[in-house]
Order: C-alpha cells, then sequence, then structure tokens
C-alpha cells in the first residue's frame, strides 16, 4: 500500500535566458497520514519550494506528488498552506476571513452550517473573542492563529506550514507551537512544516527531513523523534532522547555549513 503522501523523484529546475539552476534533484518522500514531518536546512536547499510543489503551486520538472494515491499537479482544498506572512484581507474580520474559505470549500452546506463551522475553527485556535476584529486590530501572533484557523476550516488531507512562526517573538512562538500541537493531536492532521529552529523541529515532528545545501538539493538524512505525546516543552528540556535528536540534527547542519566553508 503506498504512503499517504508520497513524493516520488521530484527534480525542479529554473530558468533564467540560457541559464538553468536545478534548485531539487531526486526528491523521494513517504509521508503516512497523521504524520508531523518537518523540513530543515540551510538557505537556499529548496525547502519552500518542495512545499509550493506539494501545494500544487508550483510543478515538478521531474517526477510526480500523489496524495491519497490521487496526483497533484494544481491547487486544490486538500492542501491548505499556512505562510510566514498570515496572508490574511486586511479590510475582513477574523471571522470574515475565515468564513470565506469555508464558503469556498463548502458552497453545498446551509448558511447555518457555513456560520457554526466557522465559528467552531475559531473557537479551535482560541479567537473567538476576536471574530469581529480585523487584521490590523490584532497581534501578529493572533493573525497567524486566524491564519490556521482558516487553514483547518478547509477539512485539507494535509496542512503546510511555511515557517509559520518565524516571524514571530520567542514568547508567542512558544504559545503557538504549543497549541499546534494541541491540535495535531486532538485532530490528527497530516502535516509537513518548513523551519529554520532545530529545537522547534523537534519539539513538534514526528520525523525530520534534513536536506542537503542548495543548488541540487536532495534529502541528507531522515530522523525519527521517539518521543511520546503529549509533549511538555519544559520536561523535554533535560530529556536524552530530545537532546540525542537536537544533537544529531545540529550536527547535520553544521557539517552543511562546514561544506559550504570548503567550497
Amino acid at each position: 500500500m503506498s504512503a499517504y503522501l508520497a513524493i516520488e523523484n521530484v527534480d525542479k529546475s529554473f530558468s533564467r535566458g540560457a541559464a538553468e539552476t536545478k534548485v531539487l534533484e531526486d526528491v523521494s518522500l513517504a509521508v503516512e497520514k497523521g504524520e508531523f514531518v518537518t523540513i530543515i536546512g540551510h538557505s537556499g536547499c529548496g525547502k519552500s519550494t518542495l512545499l509550493n510543489i506539494v501545494a500544487g503551486l508550483t510543478t515538478a520538472t521531474r517526477g510526480v506528488v500523489l496524495l491519497d494515491e490521487r496526483e497533484v499537479n494544481a491547487p486544490g482544498p486538500d492542501r491548505a498552506v499556512v505562510f510566514q506572512n498570515h496572508s490574511l484581507l486586511p479590510w475582513l474580520t477574523a471571522y470574515e476571513n475565515i468564513r470565506l474559505a469555508v464558503d469556498k470549500v463548502f458552497a453545498g452546506a446551509s448558511r447555518a452550517e457555513r456560520h457554526d463551522w466557522t465559528l467552531h475553527n475559531l473557537g479551535l485556535v482560541q479567537m473567538t473573542h476576536a471574530r469581529d476584529r480585523r487584521p490590523g486590530e490584532i497581534s501578529g501572533g493572533m493573525k497567524q492563529r486566524i491564519g490556521i484557523a482558516r487553514a483547518l476550516a478547509m477539512q485539507p488531507k494535509v496542512l503546510l506550514l511555511d515557517e509559520p512562526f518565524g516571524a514571530l517573538d520567542a514568547l508567542t512562538r512558544a504559545h503557538l507551537q504549543d497549541q499546534v500541537m494541541s491540535l495535531q493531536e486532538t485532530l490528527g492532521n497530516t502535516v509537513m512544516m518548513i523551519t529554520h529552529d532545530v529545537d522547534e523541529a523537534v519539539l513538534l515532528s514526528d520525523r525530520i527531513v534534513m536536506m542537503t545545501n542548495g543548488p541540487r538539493a536532495t534529502i541528507g538524512e531522515l530522523l525519527d523523534i521517539p518521543l511520546p505525546r503529549p509533549r511538555d516543552r519544559v520536561a523535554l528540556a533535560a530529556d536524552p532522547v530530545y537532546l540525542d535528536c537536537r544533537q544529531r540534527v545540529l550536527q547535520f547542519l553544521y557539517e552543511r555549513h562546514r561544506y559550504v566553508e570548503a567550497a
């Protein structure tokens, strides 16, 4: 039986005039249903390009992406993306930003059902109190919570997170990490996330995908994170398994950095 999300022998090249740059080369990855996978690597290793291929926002030069045994070749509601920039429409309230996605995906549902579903997803991220506020009236962390709620409201098969906490302060980031962990454990979402943060990757993931340096980046190493859930960040700070996983990711990234300097 094939994986729930299968990335098979994916290459991606970009051309500018006569010059061609191969960003990704022969990337293959199998993600199981309900798994939380994080992609980490140095800047320029094609992390966002790979995520965009899975999202259907760009096409692979070679290879294929299959989701639930169907080929991915265009954007669709079965894959929801949360970017580092919240991407909310500034003239709409928190409720209206989520409702826009709900109306699009669940057009066949009644108005009352769509209203209730919108409120339900606001409640999942603890933002019901801000339902009538516009993006300019709420904090960065609250905007990201609305963005996550909008994505979850689409009931996607895969939730794609592109450094969703990268622009937030440390305390807000920690709070949202905990909230994403709680949501994933409650809902059982399949998640693929990009990050530059080693601690974030180890804390959140079932598996970490470590990318080699670009161009022609590929998967250098896969690391299982055998930590039971739910996870407590304070307790894990001294956990030997957590520390070993963290060390292995840091070692990989350090070796990649040394490789670049030597080149």
